[in-house]
């Protein structure tokens, strides 16, 4: 007995166990049958719709979610940019939102309530800059 333990190294098996070199031993038939058939699924789709978040035109399944509107996002942009603009943006995104059922309600809202906050306070900063321009010219 050698000191590995007798592991098999690939050397030839001893004279006379009745096996020529090369040729694995026969072991027998397993004990199980052979691998399942593949196939589609023993059960139906499901009973429900899709999950939420899928909006009309759109293939119903996992993977497909809304788009957001893309004029939603100009309007959230245009916030820091151009007020005015947003709330341009703002409006004509929700209108199409409420068409085709994208995402970005929330972002369109955004920029219709602060580019009105922003026009209607540049109104009252001309409204009172042209009461002080002509308060000052009247005076004698």
């Amino acid at each position: 007995m050698s000191s590995d333990g007798d592991f098999y190294r690939g050397d030839p098996p001893p004279a006379g166990s009745g096996q020529p070199y090369g040729q694995p031993a026969a072991y027998g038939a397993p004990g199980y049958g052979p691998p399942p058939a593949y196939g589609p699924p023993a059960y139906g789709p499901p009973a429900y719709g899709p999950p939420p978040g899928y909006g009309p035109g759109y293939p119903p399944g996992y993977g497909y979610a809304r788009p957001t509107n893309t004029m939603a996002i100009l309007a959230l942009v245009f916030i820091f940019v151009f007020s005015p603009a947003s709330l341009v943006l703002g409006l004509i995104a929700r209108r199409q939102i409420r068409e085709t059922g994208e995402q970005g309600d929330g972002m369109a809202l955004a920029g219709v309530i602060v580019g009105g906050i922003s026009v209607g306070l540049f109104v009252i900063g001309i409204l009172f800059f042209v009461v002080a321009a002509t308060s000052l010219s009247v005076s004698p």
